[in-house]
């Protein structure tokens, strides 16, 4: 999100200034002309927030570089005459390219923040910090953003929601529950503790699948050579013999000028719909089909759902006060599911249940119809004996282990379906091969 400042004029000649955030200039001129609009005032300039390279000299001589973020050239020019700096130039970053921070680094950064918010230090201090510690730029100049925000008073929420891009939605949903929760250690603890199983399941599914993957794609090239130049040479010279081919052979040589005859197409046909696809799943209807079906999908499928219900269960014991309904903690776990159809399903069933008809949580949860049986249970157990937080958490620890061994054992079953693919096509490719021994061209007289 990119931070844009706009000036203009009251009925009364009055100057008014202030700030936006928006994906890109179109964006922030409709937030600012329904501002305008709102509060009568006539928009005047627009002006996005860019970066600067600047080189100085202190009075001693010495030379210093850097980088600041500004709105014009001429704000970075009068600061640094203002703190003594001579010989100042300042020049507009062009290229001024976001990279994300390694994955790696943003669950660096919430493990050592939980673990310094259980030994009880300040979130500020804990953000000078890990500013100072951590060598990566983009993770500093996150967090650096993230301390300056706070300094100003912004909300806690609104300041980790500037920075979903970098640190992902999750992440960033989570460090903005954190800030209102009043547990901030509990719920940074949860966030690292997930993240970090996602990281191992990443390095490790990298480590399994890296020289399968390696081996696929050059024997995927090598097949497309094959089938497309050189068998086609072979099989062309034979049938001038008169020779006739074998069925491998014959069909071998078919999709051969297939391929030749509709590469166009194939290639299209191959990029539109994953394309189409992902544009789809990225909307707002999208996002809860996919979210709808990829818990009912085999094998993979109960392990999304649960890890979905984990992280329910993780923010509800993160925040839950044990009186009243606790409707915005509801609300809040839901939202940081990470799965759109159950996050619908909660908050157009479960939440009206409960407001409008009085309906107890376990039961207005039931009609969600979202959530396993096993789980139900173990809440309802907790609702009634009035350990419901406790049971949370115990859910959560449960479907964690539960869903850590099955991944593991998907990736042993992947590296097994890739190794039995590769035994399949290099056997037919031997196969058509050995055929071309089977040839038997007419010689002439016979």
């Amino acid at each position: 999100m990119a931070e844009f400042r706009y000036s203009g004029l009251t009925a009364q000649n009055k100057r008014i200034i202030g700030f936006v955030e928006a994906k890109n200039r179109r964006f922030a001129r409709q937030k600012i002309d329904v501002l305008a609009k709102q509060h009568r005032f006539t928009v005047s300039s627009i002006m996005k927030k860019s970066s600067y390279l600047y080189q100085v000299k202190r009075p001693n001589g010495s030379v210093i570089k850097g980088q600041q973020e500004a709105f014009s050239k001429d704000e970075v020019e009068q600061a640094l005459h203002r703190m003594g700096f001579y010989d100042v130039k300042v020049e507009k970053l062009l290229f001024n390219l976001q990279f994300k921070p390694p994955y790696s680094d943003i669950v660096t950064f919430i493990r050592l923040t939980a673990d310094l918010l259980r030994e009880k230090l300040p979130f500020d201090e804990i953000l000078s910090l890990l500013e100072t510690d951590i060598s990566n730029k983009s993770m500093k100049k996150v967090i650096k953003e993230i301390l300056a925000d706070l300094k100003e008073g912004k909300d806690g929420e609104e300041v980790f929601q500037k920075q979903a891009y970098y640190l992902g939605k999750f992440p960033a949903k989570m460090l903005g529950v954190a800030s209102k929760s009043g547990n901030m250690a509990e719920v940074y603890e949860n966030t690292a503790i997930f993240l970090e199983r996602i990281h191992d399941f990443r390095k490790n599914l990298r480590s399994a699948l890296l020289m399968p993957t390696i081996t696929m794609i050059v024997l995927f090239g090598a097949v497309v050579f094959y089938v497309g130049y050189i068998f086609p040479k072979t099989a062309e010279l034979f049938m001038r013999f008169g020779a006739e081919l074998p069925p491998l052979t014959d069909a071998t040589l078919k999709l051969s000028y297939f391929f030749k005859d509709n590469i166009i197409m194939l290639v299209i046909a191959s990029i539109i719909p994953p394309v189409l696809f992902v544009q789809f799943a990225m909307s707002s209807k999208g996002k809860q089909v996919v979210g709808h079906y990829s818990i009912k999908l085999p094998i993979i499928g109960p392990i999304l759902h649960k890890t979905s219900i984990e992280i329910f269960c993780r923010v509800f014991y993160s925040m839950y006060s044990g009186s009243g309904n606790n409707i915005e903690v509801i609300r809040t776990a839901a939202e940081a599911c990470r799965n759109a159809y159950m996050e619908k399903q909660i908050k157009t069933i479960t939440l009206p249940l409960m407001i409008r008809e009085g309906m107890s949580f376990i039961e207005a949860l039931k009609q969600s119809r979202v959530f396993t049986q096993n789980a139900l249970t173990r809440l309802n157990t907790g609702a009634e004996s009035g350990t419901l937080k406790r049971v949370s958490i115990q859910i959560a620890r449960y479907y964690e282990r539960d869903t850590t061994y099955k991944m593991k054992a998907i990736i042993d079953w992947i590296q097994v379906f890739v190794a039995f693919l590769i035994m399949i096509i290099m056997t037919l490719i031997t196969v058509v091969s050995s055929e071309t021994a089977l040839f038997q061209p007419k010689l002439p007289g016979m």
